[in-house]
């Protein structure tokens, strides 16, 4: 089988290829990707020379580009996306083109090549904000309700991938992740920022009174649900991925600094950013009891991992930490 990864070179992407190129030998993988800031070929450095790895530096938004990448694809996984809230809450018109219209072009390229299936992966963003102690959690049927930029461009992309399957019959799958963190992962983000900033002599920023609460998930335990959902999922079908770790910022602050021997004192609070919802929170069931995924890696478990990726990468994240805004998350 020919796989299709776009944004195969960001953080969730490259996690993903490395994981298909081990458990899939059958496979070749062609990774897309504009290498935009957050997109790196130093995260699939290992890749390069693989007889079953291939890698095209194009723009999703280039529909040439898009249907010559997916000549001969039997599935395409697309990652392609800008995501940093911060980001999108400066300068919100490269998330509208990228997300939404990169995503429409990808699906007709899809559709004009026969392409046996699409899975988009999106985010809980879409579906709004939860209250602070708030029972229940986002299920496949909650209406979106988007708060910002970056989560209402992702609902048009979703919308758009239900359009083509409705219209059209494109094969599709769509999955909506929370929180993801591991190796790879630039380091604007909250974990990522916190490990970085403590190594270089920093402080940690903390948004507001740091009680925003995330849905946690390692990567490698997204990577196999993402494995699941497009070979098995039903198609036209969402599925909702989540380790069940819903965390306030603080909360995984406090355990990153615990994990690296540092006291309270390291932490700086900023000003809470513009609109800055106040939970999510996701029922996996959906995916469990049709596919039978379980999240394998422990929060803690995968924090101590994350962290000593960090330590021993430094040629990774050095020359990015300039470059990563706001205070993460």
């Amino acid at each position: 089988m020919k796989l299709v990864v776009t944004g195969g070179a960001g953080f969730i992407g490259s996690n993903l290829v490395h994981y298909w190129i081990e458990r899939h030998p059958e496979d070749s993988v062609t990774v897309v990707d504009a290498l935009t800031y957050a997109g790196r070929r130093e995260s699939l450095s290992d890749l390069f020379g693989n007889p079953r790895f291939s890698f095209l530096q194009r723009s999703i938004v280039d529909a040439p580009a898009m249907e010559a990448a997916l000549a001969g694809a039997d599935l395409v996984v697309h990652l392609a996306a800008e995501s940093h809230n911060d980001r999108a809450i400066e300068r919100p018109i490269p998330f509208v083109e990228t997300n939404v219209l990169g995503t429409a072009v990808l699906l007709e390229a899809c559709r004009k090549r026969d392409v046996a299936r699409f899975h988009h992966v999106s985010t809980d963003e879409v579906y709004g904000s939860l209250e602070l102690g708030e029972p229940g959690r986002f299920t496949e049927s909650t209406p979106y309700r988007p708060r910002g930029p970056y989560s209402a461009s992702k609902a048009g992309s979703d919308h758009l991938v239900r359009a083509w399957f409705e219209t059209y019959g494109l094969a599709v799958t769509l999955s909506n992740c929370g929180n993801n963190f591991g190796p790879f992962q630039f380091p604007e983000k909250l974990i990522p920022l916190a490990i970085t900033r403590l190594l270089t002599g920093g402080k940690v920023p903390l948004y507001g009174d740091g009680r925003n609460v995330r849905d946690w998930i390692y990567v490698l335990d997204h990577c196999a649900a993402i494995d699941l959902i497009a070979r098995r999922g039903r198609i036209g079908s969402t599925y909702l991925i989540s380790a069940e770790n819903e965390l306030a910022n603080v909360e995984v602050v406090h355990r990153i600094l615990r994990h690296m021997g540092r006291g309270e004192d390291s932490i700086e609070q900023v000003p809470d950013r513009k609109g800055h919802d106040r939970r999510y929170a996701l029922d996996p069931s959906r995916l469990k009891d049709e596919l039978g995924w379980r999240p394998e890696v422990d929060f803690d478990a995968g924090l101590t991992s994350t962290i000593d990726w960090y330590v021993r990468r430094t040629d990774w994240w050095a020359p990015l930490v300039k470059r990563a805004p706001g205070a993460g998350e």
